[in-house]
């Protein structure tokens, strides 16, 4: 045994690690791909620093030549990752985004957002309303239309026809800035039409769909301690941002949006999770449109660690269809 090792004191497996030293170890979500043209998809993408002061950036893409009289539907997009690893940058991040864009046929931001432990909650919801706020200066409410800023987004992106979309915490995150979005000003400068919400990162102290957890006991326990590690709120699981269903927690019928599309997959343990919000978002009394989709003998994000396959172009084409339709 190396006793110069630093200990370790708090571990989140098979993801991260952190020393008594300070130092965080990461053992998966490093890995970055380069932005640039993707012959594959013929979209390209670039990485822009929107707030200086804390380093948040995103990764911009557009897709083969728009046409230049036409504007695009925006999507913004939060990745997953448990709000402690993965960057917009992750390669299967930024291939799913270059299929995404490709077929959807829209410019996209995906937010690079500050990771816990490092930054812990809620630095990570900060950082993404920052990302709106960026969003929202190149509309011509917002100032956008004397020139500055990104001309990507300033000049080929239609503000009325903006989409929240992202992945497990990324679609938690999606799920509370469609909700302060409403009487923010931002909502006077673009249009949120709708939020895509893929197997959505919530849950309970109390077990939301036993079923799954009974047969999963060693997973429902590596998910307890994910939001502890995150979040030092104190409310453990039943602090609102995790568990949205809990008393005190915002309003479903409050979201800020018109359409919403969840997507769970069968053998996702937070599949009876994103049911559930589905349920309870149309049971609300909001008045939009719920929609939900579910993939059969899948996984959580299988979508992105299998990027190329059938069931994940079935869903990348739902997902397109929702934001043009």
């Amino acid at each position: 045994m190396d006793s110069s090792k630093p200990k370790v004191i708090d571990e989140v497996f098979p993801y991260i690690r952190v020393y008594e030293d300070g130092t965080i170890e990461r053992l998966h979500g490093t890995e970055i791909a380069p932005a640039g043209f993707d012959p594959r998809t013929g979209v390209s993408s670039k990485d822009v620093v929107l707030v200086p002061e804390t380093g948040v950036s995103a990764r911009l893409y557009r897709p083969n030549l728009p046409s230049k009289n036409k504007k695009l539907p925006l999507v913004v997009y939060f990745h997953g990752g448990g709000f402690f690893i993965s960057s917009a940058g992750d390669p299967k991040y930024h291939q799913s985004m270059n299929n995404l864009v490709a077929t959807a046929d829209v410019i996209a931001v995906s937010v690079n957002y500050r990771l816990a432990p490092e930054h812990r909650l809620p630095a990570a919801y900060e950082d993404s309303w920052a990302a709106l706020q960026w969003v929202a200066s190149h509309s011509a409410g917002g100032g956008g239309g004397g020139g500055g800023g990104e001309a990507w987004v300033r000049d080929e992106v239609d503000f009325e026809r903006v989409f929240l979309v992202g992945d497990s915490a990324g679609a938690n995150i999606a799920h509370h800035l469609g909700l302060r979005i409403v009487g923010s000003g931002l909502d006077q400068r673009m249009n949120v039409v709708g939020i895509v919400s893929v197997h959505p990162y919530f849950w309970g102290e109390e077990g939301i769909g036993s079923e799954a957890m009974a047969k999963d006991p060693v997973r429902k326990a590596m998910v307890d301690k994910w939001w502890q590690f995150v979040c030092p709120s104190g409310r453990g699981n039943d602090d609102p941002l995790i568990n949205p269903f809990v008393d005190g927690a915002p309003r479903f019928k409050d979201l800020g949006c018109d359409r919403v599309l969840v997507c769970v997959a069968e053998r996702d343990i937070l599949r009876d999770i994103g049911k559930l919000y589905y349920e309870t978002l149309v049971k609300s009394g909001w008045g939009g449109r719920a929609e939900i989709m579910e993939t059969e003998g899948e996984d959580h994000v299988f979508h992105i660690f299998q990027v190329d396959s059938d069931k994940a172009q079935r869903l990348l084409t739902c997902v397109a269809s929702f934001i043009n339709h």
